[in-house]
């Protein structure tokens, strides 16, 4: 048997494939001294019933990569860092711009779960900020491969968040990072235990004039100021020793400016307005989103079973720049997007005897969407001219409800003691744009070959209905004859991926130090999914390809030694998809014929990527490093087929300083010097060619940060 060690123990700045690949978890107790101290009784309660939260998931034949606060703590922005780059640490993540996904696994196009203390969080629209606050994070398992049946609905990885909680000794943590572009953020954290009750609440504001990623390879970029606040809260109360009533709370709210690219050359003429310089344009975008979960844990002999209750609401706003956008691109819209879902999820286990555990579960999500439209456009002739230079508005409004269900049941099978299966069955069904459902088969196998090596295999069907925040089109039929009408009059209504997934890896390890994990997945996948952007407005909106598929390799090596260690990240993969079936106003003609008959690069596709990371402990300070590389996702060159490029190879260094003042009059200070980017490199995410893909986006240049913070 294989166990998954303590990794928040070891010195390692990301513990990125550590015993990665699990053949099974399973739950053991520390010897205690006779003699030894009495634990606080809402202490032993509380690790009890985390362990039997943590036991509802199995992960027989998953690859399971794992990062903890005191990995996070060695990146160079610490628990600042956007989440988002934190999981660029791991094997088969790769970077994009913040406006297109941020990141993408195993060459999919978000498809990202994130749970948290193991309840699905409903989706939010896509925009530029991140709902989920690096800082309250106590530990994550990221979870890829063959998924067994209790993961469904968006499949490319599990992101499965473990919060902080109060400690028996009630305390916080107070701080400021400041930096480069105007970059300014406080935060704090308050944390605590009053008998049966524990709580941990945690706050942010961010302002800094780099909110999205520059269209120019300048240092600074123009109108491009954003201000952030988070909130977060994890609040429970302990009815007794085997039952714990929850509460999680979180909201997010962002305004960004929209970054202008200057010396660009209007397209229209507006009455009565002069064009305005495209370096003085004012578009600006709006962010929102909150959600509630309330649940309830309970533990019974070898029964274990949490039930879910959620409510989330998210919106989007984008401002346009009136007569700018008018002059430039015919278009001007004035755009809100709003979500709300509530639902419930309720998840179960059972270990029916020494060999079999099962698992079952159901989860239910009720959503209505709305689409708030006011659109300025200008009246066109027949052969493309403009022939009215007075725009008009066009209100195009729309709303769906839409409900989504699922069920699961499987069994985790200790056939002997080297070998364990993990086999079930899934149900999904959605109603929303479409009426689908699909049942998934899953079987997950691991296999100890020898101490020290595992072996891992896994097949799984999985169903991946279209984001209904997202898939929301506009009514084509209203724009006929003006300067927003689409090339291609037809636009079919967005299905779902259905995909057959094969994974198979293998984890050894070499010494007590040195660990290595590779694993291999191919994808055969119809209807295959992706987004883009395809308007002013910084929404994405889904497509479909007919026939898709993609594969990679994943290999990764974990150094760990008393006070120093490193770890090395490689992926290659390829992803492709052929013939464009729904939203086909969204692109051009000649676009499209060729991709009916030809299998094309998806735009996210990234052949190679590469992170890795070191860092050494002496005394009470710790220097970090770590490195990022890309071969470049990919473009269409002029005269070129769709996606048939890519663009320049990037690598980035950043370097990490801490130091930490014990016991000091105000608590344990800690300092932070921070250096991203550390050589200066000039490097393109995206340069506004490729399917589905917008500005020019240079990624961040040289930045320096420093920080101070106490805890108490």
């Amino acid at each position: 048997m294989q166990h998954k060690p303590q990794l928040r123990t070891l010195p390692l700045l990301i513990a990125a494939a550590f015993y990665a690949q699990h053949a099974y978890a399973e739950d053991t107790a520390a010897d205690v001294a006779p003699d030894a101290a009495p634990m606080q009784q809402v202490e032993v309660t509380a690790a009890h019933l985390k362990s039997a939260r943590i036991d509802l998931s199995p992960n027989v034949g998953t690859t399971i990569y794992s990062i903890d606060k005191h990995m996070v703590d060695q990146l160079g922005q610490g628990d600042n860092t956007p989440f988002n780059e934190v999981l660029l640490r791991l094997p088969g993540v790769s970077q994009d711009s913040k406006g297109s996904g941020s990141i993408h696994v195993r060459d999919d196009h978000a498809n990202v779960q994130y749970r948290v203390n193991g309840v699905q969080l409903p989706e939010s629209i896509s925009g530029f900020g991140q709902s989920i606050d690096t800082r309250f994070v106590e530990s994550t398992d990221f979870i890829t491969g063959a998924l067994p049946a209790q993961f469904g609905l968006r499949t490319a990885g599990i992101i499965d968040i473990q919060t902080k909680e109060g400690q028996p000794k009630s305390g916080g943590r107070i701080g400021v990072l400041a930096g480069s572009h105007g970059y300014v953020e406080p935060s704090a954290e308050f944390f605590g235990t009053q008998g049966a009750f524990n709580y941990y609440l945690s706050g942010s504001y961010l302002t800094n004039k780099l909110g999205i990623e520059n269209p120019l390879p300048t240092s600074s970029a123009l109108h491009d100021k954003t201000n952030q606040t988070k909130s977060f809260g994890a609040l429970s109360y302990f009815l007794d020793d085997n039952t714990r009533l929850g509460l999680m709370f979180g909201t997010y709210n962002g305004r960004f400016q929209i970054p202008n690219n200057p010396n660009q050359d209007a397209a229209f003429t507006v009455a009565g307005a002069a064009t305005p310089d495209s370096a003085q344009l004012n578009e600006n975008q709006r962010e929102k989103n909150r959600f509630v979960v309330l649940s309830l844990q309970k533990s019974v002999g070898d029964l274990n079973y949490q039930v879910s209750g959620f409510h989330q609401y998210s919106e989007l706003h984008y401002t346009p720049d009136a007569i700018g956008d008018l002059a430039y691109n015919g278009v001007a819209s004035d755009t809100l997007r709003s979500n709300t879902s509530n639902g419930m999820q309720f998840d179960a286990s059972y270990k029916l005897n020494d060999t079999h555990t099962l698992r079952a579960g159901l989860a239910y999500t009720r959503q209505t969407t709305h689409s708030d439209n006011s659109v300025g456009v200008f009246d066109m002739n027949d052969d493309g001219t403009q022939a009215s230079t007075t725009p008009r508005t066009i209100i195009d409004n729309s709303s769906k409800t839409g409900k989504q269900s699922s069920v699961y049941l499987q069994d985790e099978w200790h056939i002997g003691a080297p070998l364990t299966v993990n086999y079930g069955v899934r149900f999904d069904k959605v109603d929303a744009f479409v009426s689908e459902q699909q049942w998934s088969p899953r079987i997950n196998v691991a296999y100890q070959l020898a101490k020290g090596t595992a072996l891992h295999a896994g097949y799984s069907r999985y169903f991946t209905p279209p984001p209904q925040e997202l898939a929301a089109q506009s009514s084509i039929d209203k724009y006929a004859g003006t300067s927003n009408a689409p090339e291609v009059g037809v636009s079919d209504n967005v299905k779902s991926e259905r995909t057959n997934y094969y994974d198979v890896g293998l984890s050894h390890q070499f010494s007590e130090e040195l660990t290595f994990t590779a694993d291999a997945y191919y994808k055969k996948i119809r209807n295959m999914l992706d987004e883009g952007q395809f308007g002013q407005a910084l929404i994405l909106s889904p497509f479909n390809y007919d026939r898709g598929y993609a594969k990679g390799l994943e290999l990764s090596g974990v150094y760990s030694r008393k006070n120093w260690g490193g770890f090395l990240n490689v992926t290659t993969q390829k992803a492709e998809g052929s013939n464009i079936i729904s939203g086909q106003s969204l692109f051009g003609p000649d676009e499209l014929a060729y991709i009916a008959n030809h299998y094309i690069h998806v735009d996210h596709d990234q052949t190679v990527s590469v992170s890795g990371g070191a860092h050494y402990h002496f005394g009470d300070s710790q220097i970090s490093s770590d490195v990022l590389y890309g071969s470049g996702l990919r473009l269409t060159p002029d005269n070129g087929a769709p996606n048939s490029g890519h663009l320049p190879h990037y690598t980035t260094v950043n370097f990490a300083l801490t130091h930490t003042w014990k016991a000091t009059p105000v608590g344990t200070v800690e300092g932070r010097l921070a250096l991203i980017n550390a050589f200066d490199k000039v490097y393109l995410l995206r340069d506004g060619s490729g399917v589905g893909v917008g500005a020019p986006q240079y990624g961040e240049r040289r930045s320096f940060y420093a920080g101070l913070s106490t805890s108490f």
